[in-house]
């Protein structure tokens, strides 16, 4: 199977919010903690420096990543990043591609750090994968992630230079 990226575009809201709204309910990632609309997403999606969706040789959509500033002014130079994968692609590498392609595109963007906010201490693959990749952690955050059983998780951010 191969792996197309593409720019989002409105046309692919209904899958790509599929998936992205499966990561919010399941609650053990993204910071969110309600679905988004379809208009919602629209706008969101679009809002963003990059949305790059993951489709395969059927244009299944499989994943996406948003890319924009993690700051403003003297720290605007430094981006952040969320990806999220359905359920059937995870543990085929899709979320390295990803990730990968990211890297490439912030640096085309002109920013010189990605960094990761809020990294889920217990998200070991997504911590393999940025130890992998040549990421830093900075340390841990107590109980910095509240999950949706209402549990508090300890976040560990991480950054690379680009």
């Amino acid at each position: 199977m191969s792996i197309k990226l593409f720019e989002f575009n409105k046309e692919d809201i209904g899958d790509t919010l599929l998936i992205w709204n499966d990561v919010v309910n399941d609650g053990m990632a993204f910071p969110q903690d309600r679905e988004m609309t379809e208009s919602e997403g629209i706008s969101f999606f679009n809002s963003q420096t990059e949305t790059i969706i993951a489709k395969d040789d059927n244009n299944i959509v499989l994943g996406l990543y948003i890319l924009h500033p993690n700051n403003v002014g003297r720290c605007g130079h430094i981006c952040n990043a969320s990806y999220a994968v359905s359920k059937d692609a995870r543990g085929k590498g899709l979320g390295e591609i990803l990730v990968r392609d990211c890297i490439k595109r912030a640096k085309e963007c002109g920013f010189r750090i990605l960094q990761f906010n809020a990294v889920v201490a217990d998200n070991i693959p997504a911590i393999n994968l940025y130890k992998k990749l040549g990421f830093t952690q900075l340390g841990v955050i107590p109980k910095g992630f509240k999950n949706k059983n209402g549990d508090y998780k300890d976040i560990i951010p991480h950054f690379i230079e680009l």
